[in-house]
Protein backbone atom coordinates (compact mmCIF):
# COMPACT_ATOMS: atom_id res chain seq x y z
CA UNK A 1 0.00 0.00 0.00
CA UNK A 2 1.77 3.27 -0.84
CA UNK A 3 -0.35 6.29 0.55
CA UNK A 4 -3.29 7.16 3.29
CA UNK A 5 -4.55 10.24 4.15
CA UNK A 6 -6.05 11.50 7.86
CA UNK A 7 -8.29 14.19 8.10
CA UNK A 8 -7.08 16.17 11.14
CA UNK A 9 -3.64 16.69 12.86
CA UNK A 10 -5.61 15.78 16.60
CA UNK A 11 -4.33 13.69 18.82
CA UNK A 12 -6.06 11.04 17.34
CA UNK A 13 -5.21 12.16 13.74
CA UNK A 14 -1.11 12.14 14.78
CA UNK A 15 -1.74 9.03 16.43
CA UNK A 16 -3.02 7.11 13.58
CA UNK A 17 -0.34 8.69 11.28
CA UNK A 18 2.08 7.00 13.70
CA UNK A 19 0.81 3.58 13.14
CA UNK A 20 -0.19 3.94 9.66
CA UNK A 21 3.53 4.76 9.11
CA UNK A 22 4.46 1.06 9.37
CA UNK A 23 2.18 -0.07 6.75
CA UNK A 24 2.31 2.66 4.03
CA UNK A 25 4.97 4.61 2.05
CA UNK A 26 3.42 7.89 2.65
CA UNK A 27 1.33 9.22 5.51
CA UNK A 28 -0.09 12.79 4.40
CA UNK A 29 -1.94 14.51 7.40
CA UNK A 30 -4.01 17.41 6.58
CA UNK A 31 -4.99 19.58 9.05
CA UNK A 32 -7.50 22.79 8.82
CA UNK A 33 -5.06 24.88 11.38
CA UNK A 34 -2.87 26.75 11.20
CA UNK A 35 -0.11 24.59 13.38
CA UNK A 36 1.91 26.06 15.54
CA UNK A 37 6.05 26.21 15.58
CA UNK A 38 6.44 26.22 19.29
CA UNK A 39 4.62 24.63 22.43
CA UNK A 40 0.95 26.48 21.84
CA UNK A 41 -2.63 26.45 21.92
CA UNK A 42 -4.73 26.25 18.68
CA UNK A 43 -7.80 27.45 17.65
CA UNK A 44 -9.00 23.90 16.24
CA UNK A 45 -8.63 22.98 20.31
CA UNK A 46 -10.48 25.16 22.16
CA UNK A 47 -10.58 22.74 24.90
CA UNK A 48 -6.70 22.65 25.59
CA UNK A 49 -6.36 25.24 27.48
CA UNK A 50 -8.42 23.14 30.01
CA UNK A 51 -6.89 20.30 32.27
CA UNK A 52 -6.03 17.23 30.13
CA UNK A 53 -5.58 13.64 31.71
CA UNK A 54 -3.99 11.39 29.92
CA UNK A 55 -4.67 7.98 31.32
CA UNK A 56 -1.69 5.62 32.00
CA UNK A 57 -2.95 3.02 29.92
CA UNK A 58 -2.88 5.52 27.18
CA UNK A 59 0.60 6.47 27.61
CA UNK A 60 1.99 2.96 27.57
CA UNK A 61 -0.02 2.89 24.06
CA UNK A 62 1.87 6.23 23.00
CA UNK A 63 4.90 4.95 23.85
CA UNK A 64 4.64 2.17 21.76
CA UNK A 65 3.44 3.85 18.95
CA UNK A 66 6.16 6.69 19.13
CA UNK A 67 8.93 4.74 21.54
CA UNK A 68 10.34 6.88 24.08
CA UNK A 69 7.69 9.67 24.19
CA UNK A 70 7.13 9.61 27.73
CA UNK A 71 10.99 10.18 28.24
CA UNK A 72 11.01 13.21 26.10
CA UNK A 73 8.06 14.55 27.87
CA UNK A 74 9.77 14.46 31.06
CA UNK A 75 12.67 16.25 30.04
CA UNK A 76 10.93 19.19 28.95
CA UNK A 77 9.03 19.26 32.05
CA UNK A 78 6.53 16.88 32.40
CA UNK A 79 6.28 14.99 36.02
CA UNK A 80 5.46 11.53 36.43
CA UNK A 81 4.08 10.05 39.55
CA UNK A 82 1.65 6.96 40.89
CA UNK A 83 -1.84 7.54 39.96
CA UNK A 84 -2.70 6.41 43.52
CA UNK A 85 0.09 7.22 45.96
CA UNK A 86 0.60 11.18 44.42
CA UNK A 87 -3.33 11.79 43.72
CA UNK A 88 -6.24 12.57 45.60
CA UNK A 89 -9.19 11.15 44.48
CA UNK A 90 -12.73 11.78 45.77
CA UNK A 91 -15.80 9.82 44.17
CA UNK A 92 -18.96 10.10 45.94
CA UNK A 93 -17.97 12.01 47.80
CA UNK A 94 -15.35 10.37 49.74
CA UNK A 95 -11.94 10.09 49.68
CA UNK A 96 -10.96 7.36 48.35
CA UNK A 97 -7.63 5.47 50.10
CA UNK A 98 -4.00 5.74 49.17
CA UNK A 99 -1.26 3.27 48.30
CA UNK A 100 0.96 2.43 45.46
CA UNK A 101 -1.19 1.15 42.28
CA UNK A 102 2.12 0.75 39.97
CA UNK A 103 0.28 2.80 37.37
CA UNK A 104 2.22 5.75 36.82
CA UNK A 105 0.92 8.74 35.18
CA UNK A 106 2.18 11.40 33.19
CA UNK A 107 1.55 15.39 33.42
CA UNK A 108 1.86 17.47 30.76
CA UNK A 109 -0.36 20.63 29.67
CA UNK A 110 -1.59 19.63 26.03
CA UNK A 111 0.56 22.35 24.01
CA UNK A 112 3.27 19.91 25.52
CA UNK A 113 1.78 16.98 24.92
CA UNK A 114 0.63 17.53 21.21
CA UNK A 115 3.57 19.62 20.71
CA UNK A 116 6.06 16.81 20.81
CA UNK A 117 3.97 13.87 19.28
CA UNK A 118 3.61 16.66 16.37
CA UNK A 119 7.19 16.91 16.02
CA UNK A 120 8.05 13.13 16.68
CA UNK A 121 5.18 12.23 13.73
CA UNK A 122 6.09 15.20 11.33
CA UNK A 123 10.17 13.19 11.63
CA UNK A 124 8.35 9.56 10.74
CA UNK A 125 9.91 8.72 7.45
CA UNK A 126 6.88 9.05 3.95
CA UNK A 127 4.86 11.39 7.16
CA UNK A 128 3.73 15.15 6.12
CA UNK A 129 1.89 17.08 8.14
CA UNK A 130 0.37 19.96 6.13
CA UNK A 131 -1.55 22.94 7.76
CA UNK A 132 -4.14 25.06 6.05
CA UNK A 133 -5.72 22.18 4.52
CA UNK A 134 -9.19 21.62 4.42
CA UNK A 135 -11.13 18.55 3.62
CA UNK A 136 -14.25 19.50 1.42
CA UNK A 137 -15.37 16.10 0.26
CA UNK A 138 -14.09 12.45 -0.58
CA UNK A 139 -12.89 10.98 -4.12
CA UNK A 140 -14.69 7.76 -4.82
CA UNK A 141 -15.18 4.92 -7.33
CA UNK A 142 -17.06 1.48 -7.56
CA UNK A 143 -17.91 1.88 -3.54
CA UNK A 144 -14.20 2.62 -2.81
CA UNK A 145 -13.01 6.20 -1.27
CA UNK A 146 -10.53 6.88 -3.12
CA UNK A 147 -8.82 10.05 -1.91
CA UNK A 148 -9.76 13.60 -0.61
CA UNK A 149 -11.26 16.83 -2.36
CA UNK A 150 -9.25 19.95 -0.44
CA UNK A 151 -10.53 23.15 -0.73
CA UNK A 152 -7.84 24.62 -2.52
CA UNK A 153 -5.75 22.82 -5.05
CA UNK A 154 -5.83 19.22 -6.87
CA UNK A 155 -7.23 16.40 -5.63
CA UNK A 156 -5.07 14.21 -3.47
CA UNK A 157 -5.58 10.61 -4.22
CA UNK A 158 -5.01 8.05 -1.33
CA UNK A 159 -5.66 3.94 -0.98
CA UNK A 160 -6.60 4.54 2.80
CA UNK A 161 -8.23 7.51 3.86
CA UNK A 162 -8.66 7.83 8.03
CA UNK A 163 -10.96 10.95 9.53
CA UNK A 164 -9.87 11.87 12.39
CA UNK A 165 -11.71 15.58 12.23
CA UNK A 166 -13.21 15.32 16.02
CA UNK A 167 -16.60 16.09 17.18
CA UNK A 168 -17.30 18.66 13.44
CA UNK A 169 -16.89 15.36 11.42
CA UNK A 170 -18.02 15.78 7.95
CA UNK A 171 -17.71 11.66 7.30
CA UNK A 172 -22.12 11.55 7.97
CA UNK A 173 -22.53 14.14 4.92
CA UNK A 174 -20.07 12.50 2.78
CA UNK A 175 -21.52 9.31 3.04
CA UNK A 176 -24.77 10.47 2.05
CA UNK A 177 -23.14 12.25 -0.90
CA UNK A 178 -21.62 8.72 -2.07
CA UNK A 179 -25.30 7.07 -1.72
CA UNK A 180 -24.72 5.51 1.96
CA UNK A 181 -26.88 5.96 5.06
CA UNK A 182 -25.24 7.91 7.96
CA UNK A 183 -24.39 6.22 11.18
CA UNK A 184 -26.91 6.38 13.90
CA UNK A 185 -26.46 8.81 17.00
CA UNK A 186 -26.67 8.54 20.49
CA UNK A 187 -26.03 11.42 22.00
CA UNK A 188 -26.80 12.58 26.15
CA UNK A 189 -27.19 16.21 26.70
CA UNK A 190 -25.26 17.13 29.55
CA UNK A 191 -24.57 20.79 29.55
CA UNK A 192 -21.14 20.62 31.29
CA UNK A 193 -19.96 24.25 31.33
CA UNK A 194 -16.45 24.58 32.38
CA UNK A 195 -13.62 27.45 33.91
CA UNK A 196 -10.02 27.13 34.13
CA UNK A 197 -7.48 29.11 35.70
CA UNK A 198 -3.50 28.47 36.42
CA UNK A 199 -1.57 29.29 39.59
CA UNK A 200 2.41 29.22 40.10
CA UNK A 201 3.44 25.57 42.22
CA UNK A 202 4.91 26.13 45.23
CA UNK A 203 6.98 23.70 47.36
CA UNK A 204 4.35 22.03 50.04
CA UNK A 205 1.32 22.68 47.93
CA UNK A 206 -0.75 19.87 48.47
CA UNK A 207 1.85 18.30 50.75
CA UNK A 208 3.67 17.47 47.88
CA UNK A 209 0.57 15.42 46.03
CA UNK A 210 0.72 16.00 41.55
CA UNK A 211 -3.15 15.58 41.55
CA UNK A 212 -6.73 16.37 42.84
CA UNK A 213 -9.42 15.03 41.08
CA UNK A 214 -12.93 15.75 42.86
CA UNK A 215 -15.97 14.06 41.51
CA UNK A 216 -19.33 15.58 40.91
CA UNK A 217 -21.90 13.75 42.96
CA UNK A 218 -26.10 14.10 42.37
CA UNK A 219 -25.94 15.96 45.77
CA UNK A 220 -23.76 18.45 44.55
CA UNK A 221 -23.10 18.29 40.87
CA UNK A 222 -19.85 20.11 40.56
CA UNK A 223 -16.66 19.09 40.14
CA UNK A 224 -12.96 19.74 39.83
CA UNK A 225 -9.32 18.69 39.33
CA UNK A 226 -5.95 20.29 40.07
CA UNK A 227 -2.96 18.64 37.92
CA UNK A 228 0.93 19.89 38.75
CA UNK A 229 1.95 21.11 35.32
CA UNK A 230 5.75 21.88 33.70
CA UNK A 231 7.19 25.79 34.18
CA UNK A 232 6.11 24.96 38.06
CA UNK A 233 2.28 25.48 37.40
CA UNK A 234 -1.23 24.29 38.74
CA UNK A 235 -3.72 24.09 36.05
CA UNK A 236 -7.21 24.07 38.02
CA UNK A 237 -10.19 23.01 36.14
CA UNK A 238 -13.69 23.07 37.74
CA UNK A 239 -17.13 22.61 35.73
CA UNK A 240 -20.87 22.11 36.83
CA UNK A 241 -23.82 20.40 34.88
CA UNK A 242 -26.13 22.96 33.55
CA UNK A 243 -23.38 26.29 35.35
CA UNK A 244 -19.94 26.68 35.82
CA UNK A 245 -17.67 28.62 38.14
CA UNK A 246 -17.43 32.48 37.60
CA UNK A 247 -13.66 33.20 36.32
CA UNK A 248 -13.04 36.00 39.01
CA UNK A 249 -10.62 34.92 41.41
CA UNK A 250 -12.95 35.55 44.09
CA UNK A 251 -16.19 33.80 42.07
CA UNK A 252 -13.60 30.85 41.01
CA UNK A 253 -12.00 30.18 44.65
CA UNK A 254 -16.03 30.59 45.93
CA UNK A 255 -17.16 27.69 43.02
CA UNK A 256 -14.49 25.85 44.88
CA UNK A 257 -15.86 26.32 49.07
CA UNK A 258 -18.86 24.45 47.14
CA UNK A 259 -17.16 21.27 46.18
CA UNK A 260 -17.78 17.72 48.04
CA UNK A 261 -14.54 18.58 49.33
CA UNK A 262 -12.41 21.27 50.22
CA UNK A 263 -8.74 20.48 48.73
CA UNK A 264 -9.24 23.26 45.71
CA UNK A 265 -10.23 25.60 48.26
CA UNK A 266 -7.71 25.26 50.24
CA UNK A 267 -4.92 25.43 47.22
CA UNK A 268 -6.33 28.66 45.12
CA UNK A 269 -7.29 30.94 48.28
CA UNK A 270 -3.71 31.82 48.40
CA UNK A 271 -2.25 30.86 45.17
CA UNK A 272 -0.67 33.54 42.19
CA UNK A 273 -2.17 33.47 39.35
CA UNK A 274 -0.48 33.00 36.30
CA UNK A 275 -2.34 33.87 32.78
CA UNK A 276 -5.70 33.99 31.43
CA UNK A 277 -8.76 32.34 33.04
CA UNK A 278 -10.77 30.69 30.42
CA UNK A 279 -14.63 28.82 29.60
CA UNK A 280 -15.64 26.53 28.19
CA UNK A 281 -18.90 24.70 27.28
CA UNK A 282 -19.30 20.79 26.53
CA UNK A 283 -22.92 20.26 24.98
CA UNK A 284 -23.33 16.75 24.55
CA UNK A 285 -21.79 13.24 24.69
CA UNK A 286 -21.85 12.16 21.28
CA UNK A 287 -21.43 8.58 19.79
CA UNK A 288 -21.55 7.84 16.04
CA UNK A 289 -22.26 4.11 15.91
CA UNK A 290 -20.41 2.89 12.77
CA UNK A 291 -20.49 -0.75 13.31
CA UNK A 292 -23.85 -0.64 13.11
CA UNK A 293 -24.14 0.05 9.68
CA UNK A 294 -24.40 -2.64 6.89
CA UNK A 295 -22.90 -0.76 3.81
CA UNK A 296 -20.30 1.35 3.83
CA UNK A 297 -17.30 2.58 1.41
CA UNK A 298 -14.06 0.69 1.14
CA UNK A 299 -11.14 2.59 1.73
CA UNK A 300 -12.57 4.66 4.43
CA UNK A 301 -12.00 4.43 8.38
CA UNK A 302 -13.16 7.50 10.85
CA UNK A 303 -11.40 7.48 14.29
CA UNK A 304 -11.01 9.91 17.89
CA UNK A 305 -13.94 11.68 18.78
CA UNK A 306 -15.05 11.66 14.94
CA UNK A 307 -16.76 8.09 16.22
CA UNK A 308 -17.23 8.85 19.43
CA UNK A 309 -16.78 12.43 21.89
CA UNK A 310 -17.04 11.32 25.22
CA UNK A 311 -18.12 14.17 28.44
CA UNK A 312 -14.27 15.57 28.75
CA UNK A 313 -14.40 15.36 32.70
CA UNK A 314 -13.57 11.58 32.59
CA UNK A 315 -10.67 12.26 30.62
CA UNK A 316 -11.01 9.24 28.82
CA UNK A 317 -10.75 11.05 24.87
CA UNK A 318 -7.03 10.61 24.46
CA UNK A 319 -6.46 7.01 25.80
CA UNK A 320 -9.78 6.28 23.91
CA UNK A 321 -7.92 7.51 20.66
CA UNK A 322 -4.52 5.94 21.24
CA UNK A 323 -6.56 2.34 21.83
CA UNK A 324 -8.07 3.01 18.49
CA UNK A 325 -4.47 4.22 16.54
CA UNK A 326 -3.27 0.69 17.98
CA UNK A 327 -6.20 -1.36 16.25
CA UNK A 328 -4.93 -0.16 12.98
CA UNK A 329 -1.74 -2.40 13.59
CA UNK A 330 -3.38 -5.03 15.14
CA UNK A 331 -6.64 -5.54 12.22
CA UNK A 332 -7.25 -5.85 8.66
CA UNK A 333 -8.01 -2.77 7.46
CA UNK A 334 -11.30 -3.41 6.01
CA UNK A 335 -14.09 -0.94 7.70
CA UNK A 336 -16.68 -3.34 8.92
CA UNK A 337 -14.27 -5.16 10.51
CA UNK A 338 -12.07 -1.98 12.27
CA UNK A 339 -15.39 -0.49 13.91
CA UNK A 340 -15.79 -3.86 15.48
CA UNK A 341 -13.12 -3.86 16.61
CA UNK A 342 -12.81 -0.16 18.22
CA UNK A 343 -16.83 -0.46 19.26
CA UNK A 344 -15.23 -2.61 21.81
CA UNK A 345 -12.84 -0.45 23.23
CA UNK A 346 -15.49 1.87 23.19
CA UNK A 347 -18.05 0.48 24.71
CA UNK A 348 -16.68 0.74 28.18
CA UNK A 349 -15.63 4.20 28.47
CA UNK A 350 -18.98 5.07 27.05
CA UNK A 351 -20.85 3.22 29.33
CA UNK A 352 -19.17 4.27 32.41
CA UNK A 353 -19.30 8.27 31.16
CA UNK A 354 -23.23 7.64 30.56
CA UNK A 355 -24.27 5.96 33.46
CA UNK A 356 -22.24 8.47 35.38
CA UNK A 357 -23.63 11.77 33.63
CA UNK A 358 -27.40 10.19 33.71
CA UNK A 359 -27.57 10.44 37.48
CA UNK A 360 -26.64 14.41 37.10
CA UNK A 361 -29.91 16.66 37.71
CA UNK A 362 -30.65 18.08 34.66
CA UNK A 363 -29.33 15.81 32.32
CA UNK A 364 -31.83 14.48 29.70
CA UNK A 365 -32.50 10.82 29.26
CA UNK A 366 -33.74 7.85 32.08
CA UNK A 367 -30.88 5.50 33.11
CA UNK A 368 -31.36 1.72 32.59
CA UNK A 369 -32.51 -0.67 35.25
CA UNK A 370 -28.61 -1.94 34.47
CA UNK A 371 -27.53 1.57 35.33
CA UNK A 372 -29.13 2.62 38.18
CA UNK A 373 -28.19 -0.74 39.56
CA UNK A 374 -24.54 0.13 38.89
CA UNK A 375 -24.59 3.51 40.03
CA UNK A 376 -26.02 2.19 43.74
CA UNK A 377 -23.67 -0.58 43.79
CA UNK A 378 -20.55 2.03 43.15
CA UNK A 379 -21.93 4.31 46.01
CA UNK A 380 -21.15 1.42 48.00
CA UNK A 381 -18.05 0.68 45.92
CA UNK A 382 -16.42 4.40 46.69
CA UNK A 383 -17.71 4.30 50.42
CA UNK A 384 -16.15 0.67 50.89
CA UNK A 385 -12.57 2.17 49.02
CA UNK A 386 -11.98 4.87 51.73
CA UNK A 387 -10.32 2.66 53.62
CA UNK A 388 -9.61 -0.55 51.34
CA UNK A 389 -6.93 0.80 49.01
CA UNK A 390 -6.99 -2.56 47.33
CA UNK A 391 -10.49 -1.61 45.86
CA UNK A 392 -9.13 1.99 44.96
CA UNK A 393 -6.60 0.38 42.89
CA UNK A 394 -9.37 -1.84 41.14
CA UNK A 395 -10.83 1.43 40.63
CA UNK A 396 -8.27 2.83 38.79
CA UNK A 397 -7.53 0.33 36.63
CA UNK A 398 -10.90 0.19 35.32
CA UNK A 399 -11.01 4.25 34.93
CA UNK A 400 -7.25 3.55 33.22
CA UNK A 401 -9.09 1.36 30.66
CA UNK A 402 -6.73 -1.90 31.92
CA UNK A 403 -9.89 -3.85 32.97
CA UNK A 404 -13.55 -3.82 32.32
CA UNK A 405 -16.14 -2.84 34.36
CA UNK A 406 -17.72 -6.05 35.66
CA UNK A 407 -14.06 -6.58 37.37
CA UNK A 408 -15.29 -4.25 40.15
CA UNK A 409 -17.85 -6.71 40.97
CA UNK A 410 -15.77 -9.84 40.86
CA UNK A 411 -16.48 -11.63 44.16
CA UNK A 412 -13.93 -10.88 46.19
CA UNK A 413 -14.85 -7.28 45.32
CA UNK A 414 -18.15 -7.94 45.95
CA UNK A 415 -17.43 -9.19 49.20
CA UNK A 416 -15.21 -6.14 50.52
CA UNK A 417 -18.12 -3.80 49.01
CA UNK A 418 -20.96 -4.99 50.91
CA UNK A 419 -18.90 -5.45 54.16
CA UNK A 420 -17.29 -2.41 54.25
CA UNK A 421 -19.49 -0.03 52.42
CA UNK A 422 -22.24 2.61 53.77
CA UNK A 423 -25.49 0.91 55.00
CA UNK A 424 -27.67 1.05 51.84
CA UNK A 425 -29.31 -1.69 50.20
CA UNK A 426 -27.74 -2.61 46.61
CA UNK A 427 -29.28 -4.93 44.22
CA UNK A 428 -26.88 -7.08 43.59
CA UNK A 429 -26.01 -8.58 40.06
CA UNK A 430 -27.43 -11.67 38.90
Amino acid sequence: MDHAVVIGASMSGLLAAAALHRLFGRVTVLDRDTLPTVDAHRRGVAQSRHAHGLLAKGREVIDELLPGLSAELVAQGAIRGDLQRDARHIHGGHRLARGDSGLSGLLASRPLLEGQIRRRVSALPGVRVLADRIATGLLAQDGRVTGVRPADGEPIPADLVVDAGGRGSRTPFWLGELGYEPPREERVVIDVRYGTREFRRRPGDLDGDLVVIIAPTPEHPRGGVALALEDERWIVTMAGYGEGPGLALTEFADYAATLPVLDLHHLIRNAEPVGEPRSYRNPAGVRRCYERLSRFPEGLLVIGDAVCAFNPLYGQGMTVAALEAKVLLEAELRPQAFFRRIAKIVDAPWDITVGGDLKMPGVEGDPTPRMRMVNAYLERFHAAAAHDPELVLRFLRVTNLYDPPPSLMSPAALLKVLRGGAPRAVPVPA
